[in-house]
């Protein structure tokens, strides 16, 4: 995405912001595209909400209390700005290394959970720089939408391979053995 176009979407996500929430509840919005972190999967643009740390609302945590705030913000994204294809909110704070951040996914119909009642199970795997650019060129050159398709794909062509067979084939009797005690 060119820069102006990037400034512009970041100033009407800055006003939106100052709108939806109180003074001292978010501390920082970026905007960010692919190569800017590592979450990021090529083709997206996504919006960071980076809120205190330790904010708190009386007895009420950040979360608990700006819930409707950032679903609300999370709506008006997807249809003001269809470009923009995640929302995450991040506690910071001094002492908090950027690696150490809890990241709370913000997804259709409240914050992000995984399952979901669909057939595919959530897995989580950390992966280096390398496997990274692995996964990113299959999607830069169409084999897969995005990380988790490029994963489902490398999967289905172990599968494919005979060695994998016979493999299966002797878990299946190493099971049959389990069983036997």
């Amino acid at each position: 995405m060119e820069r102006a176009a990037l400034e512009r979407l970041q100033q009407m996500i800055d006003d939106e912001v100052k709108e939806r929430f109180p003074e001292g509840a978010v501390r920082q919005v970026v905007l960010l595209q692919y190569g800017d972190d590592p979450v990021v999967e090529p083709g997206e643009v996504r919006v960071r909400v980076i809120i205190p740390k330790d904010y708190k609302a009386g007895d009420k945590d950040w979360a608990h209390e700006n819930s409707t705030r950032i679903m609300g913000f999370r709506h008006w994204l997807a249809e003001r700005l269809p470009e923009v294809s995640g929302l995450e909110v991040i506690p910071d704070g001094p002492g908090v290394p950027s690696g150490h951040w809890t990241r709370w996914y913000v997804g259709g119909g409240g914050w992000l959970r995984s399952g979901g009642g669909s057939e595919l199970t959530a897995v989580m795997a950390r992966l280096g720089p390398e496997d990274l650019q692995t996964l990113d060129a299959l999607i830069t050159a169409g084999v897969a939408a995005n990380r988790s398709d490029g994963v489902r794909w490398a999967l289905a062509r172990i599968r494919e391979r005979p060695a994998f067979a016979k493999l299966a084939e002797w878990v299946r009797g190493l099971d049959e053995l389990k069983a036997e005690f």
